[in-house]
């Protein structure tokens, strides 16, 4: 049964959603989803010369036939019956920090597009692999993983799109964790509070030194901690920062 069982990253790129693909590729075979092409191809190379199974798909998770037509592909790849023992949701968008008066609609939007309606458009199609997952077993209990931000929960100045699209994806996974946590399907929010260490962001914080900024390794050990919990255990939300981040 548990060859039946995949784990779907979307939202790969260098850091947060590399490190939790490696991760989970240690277990299942693993569904790298990105807009861009070039951000999963050589993640997807590397899993698979290291002895794990890796695939990319190109995908717009703010679009939801982009996304059902992704689904679609994975279906073709590990059979109709496929099951999810792990869904992790790591998009976001509309991160520009502008005085309101100044802010485009466009960038607005964006933020809603990708993270709320991104994050539906996700659960919607991976939810019935989840559920497959209890239905055929799975080890640990099948996880759908939402990766927050500091905006989730604090809507500082100059951050009105970023924050607004966060906050809706936090309130999306809570309605998802009363509603599909019965069902023996865990549903968690991580509220990733700080800068990632991740190659965009190198010349950040160096004045701090190296434990200014959280380590995108570290999240994704997180995140494996929360899909191994069992259902005696939910976790719905955890926030993480370096020791240094003010609160």
């Amino acid at each position: 049964m548990a060859s039946k069982l995949i784990a779907i990253v979307a939202g790969v790129g260098a850091g947060t959603g590399a490190s939790v693909a490696r991760k989970f590729a240690k277990k299942y075979p693993v569904v790298l989803l990105a807009r861009n092409p070039e951000n999963f191809e050589g993640l997807a190379n590397e899993i698979n010369k290291s002895g794990g199974h890796a695939i990319g798909i190109s995908a717009d998770v703010s679009d939801s036939a982009s996304v059902k037509s992704a689904l679609e592909k994975v279906k073709q790849e590990f059979g109709q019956d496929v099951g999810a023992a792990a869904a992790i949701f790591n998009a976001a968008g509309g991160f520009l920090r502008k005085p309101f008066l100044e802010l485009p609609e466009d960038v607005f939007n964006t933020s809603l597009n990708v993270s709320a309606r991104g994050g539906l458009n996700f659960a919607q199609a991976t939810l019935p692999l989840l559920l497959k997952g209890v239905e055929l077993k799975s080890e640990h209990p099948p996880s759908l993983i939402f990766t927050g931000a500091t905006a989730s929960v604090k809507a500082n100045a100059l951050m009105a799109s970023f924050a607004t699209g966060k906050w809706a994806l936090r309130a999306l996974s809570q309605s998802l964790a009363r509603e599909f946590g019965p069902q023996g399907v865990h549903v968690s929010h991580a509220i990733i509070d700080g800068v990632i260490d991740i190659p965009r962001t190198k010349g950040w914080l160096t004045e701090l030194g190296p434990e200014a900024k959280l380590s995108a390794d570290g999240i994704a050990n997180d995140y494996w901690w929360l899909h191994t919990q069992p259902v005696t255990n939910f976790t719905w939300e955890i926030d993480l920062r370096p020791a240094i981040e003010k609160w």
